[in-house]
Formats: structure tokens, C-alpha cells, sequence
């Protein structure tokens, strides 16, 4: 029998049906939908009356397909989350972790906690997005919620719980919100209480492949269907690729590539240290009781925000008519470290990184070759700052990286992150946060026994590309150009 997951993403999700057979994993896209923030006066939110539908529509269409399935995953986004009352009422829609709300508030918690006290309970990377600053942002507004509010759900545990009736908190996610404490294995009630946020809030934390839940009968009524099963999977969706990563060693290093880039390897336990602390790295919780000692990294969104724009401009180019002309550029022209600030908020992209390389002393591209060129080249350059960093925090050395998810469908990005990096990429499955998902839902169903069974069935079903390294002389030579206009130090 089928098994259903649902892959939510920043900017699109999907439904997809899988199926394991012969030793095989098959998967099926049944359902795909926008999601699209709402700008709401001042405020972004997320549609996530939108995305019930869309759910909803993904079961009719497995319903009208005459598939039947035995289990349902969620994973999404992490950080983001929505607040009930007592009586299971939302409150208010979900603000978009890119609001302004939380601007300057991380600043404003650290003057109050300490970071080195945060990162020592919690281990995670200081984000001014985390949901502890966007929950502290009620506290400083006096915001009618702290009295309203009974109930924390981040998004994948308010879509079932919409679903479902079961308020539940799951691990991975739960993680990111730089309120987990995983010594304790359970909410750090003094930082709640520090930031002002009621600890009752806060439920039971799932661990990946938990029961929870079966649909209510309203939602069974409403769409005509038959029960079936909830499986807390890794909810976080980095966590879901990262269960999905083909290795076939215990030591890996990964790259979940789309809108954002999340660099790590994964760990049995979380890394906490000066170390860690001072180069901004984080511990968030995986599937199978590990921890992803990882870093983001802007990614593909200052990529995809320079495409938009010159769609606005009346660019029309195809993504294969992009990247060429970015591969026909004069290499090694221009660096920007996508990580600055300023590349964080939507919209005039081109104009931010021309006024980062005039801050840095540097050209300005002459075509819309030569920018995106400066993008992909400037990420691949990262990736391998990254990786030394993970190597030094983690204490080991690693001769490949593995890069799933959709961002490996830029093969020129692969093709330059070899190089980069002077080692092998290994890429695929473009799938894996949906995978991930399905693997977490057949090892509740005792199907697969072990992580390595699970990654040696993904190999064995889905393409993976090689990228060999080339031209290492002159990848050395950016590189030591790359770190000093963006001042980053040098690992190796």
C-alpha cells in the first residue's frame, strides 16, 4: 500500500505517493501547489488556510486516482509556527520568518541572555529569525496573544493538528526554535521564561517515526475518504533530505541545496563549544536519534530573486538559456559572501550585490551573464569555506559531498562545487526531503530497520550524478581572491 507525503517549501509544495517494491522506492508527484506569502498591511504571513486546502486537495486526488494509502507525513519550513486558544482557535495567521517585525530583536534578547548562555542550553546558530526572537517580539508589543494563546504548534504540527485534533510538538522542528534544550531533551523552561513566554504553551515533543494521530471524522466526512494514520516524520525539512542522503559511511558530509543551503554532517549528539559558538554553526535534531551539525547559508534564493527581477524587467530568459550565458562569463570577476545581511529581504537584488561589490572595492557586472555568474561562483566558493568549517568543528575529514534536493538541478552549481571544494560531488536524489519523509514512515511501519538500510534502498531507486573537480589551480586562486573581498578567513 501507498504512503503519503507532504513536502512543504518556501515557495511551493507537493503531495507525493510512495510506493516500495522489489526493494525499490517508487514516488509519485500527485499533487503540486504555490505557496505564496501574503503581504497583510505591514506584516508577511503565510496562507496556512491555503495550504490546509491544498492538503485536503492532495487526499481528494489520491482519493479520485483510487490509491489508498496507510500512512500521512508533514514536513516544512522550520522557525515559522501559529498560536491556538484554549478552544483550538487559531490566532492570527503565521508571520513569514522574512517579516520586519523581528528586526534588531535579537540584539535586543542577547543584551538580556547572554549568547554564549543561549548557544550552552540550546546549540543552535543565532538567527534573527529564530523563533525565539519572533515570540520574544510578543512580549516587547504586549501582544494580545500572551493571554489569548494556549497552545504553540510550529507549521507542520498546526496542519495536522487542523487535520487531526492532536496538538503535538515534534523534535527536529522543535529544535530550530533555539528554545530545546537537548541535554534535557525537552523545552528550556528558564529561557521561555526569560523572553516572557508561557512554558504551558509547549507540549510533548515527538520523536521522528511517532504515531499522531488519525484524521478527524469532520475531514473524513468532508472529503470522503477513509481513516489513515499521522506519522510525526523529521518534520523539518533539511531533516527529511538528510534522511534521504545516499551515503554509504557513517561519516558524510552533506549539502541540502534549494532556497537555502544547509551544510553539515550528522552527528549522535549535539556539538557544543566555543568553537561552535564562534563560527555560528547549529545542532538540529534528525531522524533516528542524531543531531545535524550544520550551518545556512543564503543559497539559491539571491539566484532565484535575480531571476525574478529580470522577469520584471521583461527578461524572459529559460533556465538553461541563464546559466549559459553564466557559463560563457570571464570567470573569477566578481565575489560577494552570500551570507551578508543585506541579501536577506526580497526584492532589488542586482542593486545589493552591485552596491556589496563597490563596497569592496570591486567591478560591477556588464551583463546579466556576469551577474548570476558572480551568484553560482560566489556560492560554490562558499560551500567550500563551509565545509573546512564543518571539518574543524566536527574533528573530521571527508573526500566527497553528498548535494540533494532541488538546487542540484543547477548542474553548472554542482559542476563549480566540485571544484570548489577540489573533492567529488555526489548528487541526488533531487527528492530527498520527500523521501526522507517516506523512509521516516516505513521505518514506523518496521519496514526498514536502520538508517543504512533505508539510505542503501535510496541508492539503489534514484539517479546520482557525479561531478569531478576540475581546474584546481584556478578554484585556489579564487578562492584566496573570494576570501579577501569578502573577508572571510581561510580554513585550510
Amino acid at each position: 500500500m501507498n504512503i503519503l507525503a507532504y513536502d512543504l517549501g518556501a515557495s511551493s509544495g507537493r503531495a507525493v505517493l510512495g510506493l516500495l517494491s522489489d526493494s525499490r522506492i517508487q514516488i509519485k508527484e500527485i499533487h503540486r501547489f504555490s505557496n505564496d506569502p501574503v503581504m497583510a498591511g505591514d506584516h508577511l504571513h503565510w496562507d496556512i488556510l491555503r495550504l490546509l486546502h491544498e492538503l485536503k486537495q492532495g487526499m481528494l486526488k489520491v482519493k479520485l486516482q483510487g490509491e489508498k494509502i496507510s500512512s500521512v507525513g508533514i514536513d516544512s519550513w522550520a522557525v515559522d509556527y501559529g498560536l491556538l486558544n484554549q478552544k483550538g482557535e487559531l490566532l492570527g495567521s503565521p508571520y513569514h520568518y522574512r517579516d520586519k517585525r523581528t528586526d534588531g530583536v535579537m540584539e535586543k534578547v542577547t543584551a538580556n541572555i547572554p549568547a554564549e548562555h543561549i548557544f550552552r542550553k540550546t546549540g543552535i546558530q543565532f538567527l534573527p529569525f529564530n523563533t525565539i526572537y519572533q515570540l520574544a517580539v510578543l512580549k516587547q508589543q504586549n501582544s494580545y496573544m500572551l493571554k489569548e494563546a494556549a497552545h504553540f504548534l510550529m507549521i507542520p504540527d498546526l496542519l495536522r493538528f487542523f487535520l487531526t485534533g492532536e496538538k503535538l510538538n515534534e523534535f527536529t522542528n522543535a529544535t530550530t526554535t533555539q528554545l530545546f534544550n537537548p541535554c534535557t531533551g525537552d523545552w528550556d523552561s528558564e529561557l521561555l521564561y526569560r523572553i516572557g513566554i508561557p512554558e504551558e504553551w509547549f507540549g510533548k515533543v515527538l520523536t521522528p517515526g511517532s504515531d499522531a494521530g488519525e484524521l478527524r471524522p469532520s475531514v473524513m466526512q468532508e472529503l470522503g475518504i477513509p481513516n489513515v494514520r499521522f506519522v510525526a516524520v523529521a518534520e523539518h525539512d533539511t531533516g527529511s533530505a538528510v534522511a534521504a542522503v545516499p551515503a554509504t559511511t557513517r561519516s558524510f558530509a552533506y549539502l541540502s541545496c534549494g532556497t537555502w543551503s544547509l551544510m553539515g554532517t550528522e552527528m549522535d549528539s549535539p556539538v557544543i563549544n566555543e568553537t561552535s559558538q564562534a563560527l555560528n554553526f547549529t545542532n538540529e535534531g534528525g531522524a533516528n536519534h542524531t543531531y545535524r551539525l550544520l550551518k545556512n547559508i543564503m543559497g539559491l534564493w539571491i539566484f532565484q530573486e535575480t531571476l525574478r527581477q529580470f522577469e520584471r524587467a521583461g527578461k524572459t530568459y529559460s533556465y538553461d538559456e541563464i546559466l549559459r550565458l553564466a557559463q560563457d562569463a570571464k570567470p573569477f570577476q566578481y565575489f560577494i559572501d552570500p551570507d551578508d545581511s543585506s541579501f536577506l529581504p526580497a526584492g532589488s537584488m542586482t542593486e545589493r550585490i552591485e552596491a556589496y561589490l563597490t563596497r569592496t572595492g570591486q567591478g560591477l557586472p556588464q551583463s546579466d551573464g556576469e551577474m548570476v555568474r558572480c551568484i553560482l561562483e560566489s556560492l560554490a566558493l562558499k560551500y567550500r569555506h563551509v565545509l573546512e568549517m564543518t571539518e574543524q568543528v566536527s574533528g573530521q575529514q571527508f573526500d566527497s559531498l553528498h548535494m540533494v534536493g532541488g538546487g542540484i538541478n543547477n548542474k553548472l552549481l554542482c559542476a563549480w562545487t566540485a571544484s570548489a571544494i577540489g573533492k567529488p560531488v555526489y548528487a541526488g536524489p533531487v527528492e530527498a526531503s520527500a523521501i526522507g519523509n517516506l523512509v521516516v514512515q516505513w521505518m514506523n511501519q518496521g519496514i526498514f530497520k536502520s538508517a543504512a538500510e533505508a539510505r542503501a534502498v535510496i541508492r539503489d531507486s534514484f539517479p546520482i550524478l557525479t561531478y569531478e573537480p576540475e581546474q584546481a589551480e584556478a578554484w585556489r586562486e579564487a578562492y584566496g581572491s573570494f576570501t579577501k573581498y569578502t573577508g572571510l578567513a581561510a580554513y585550510a
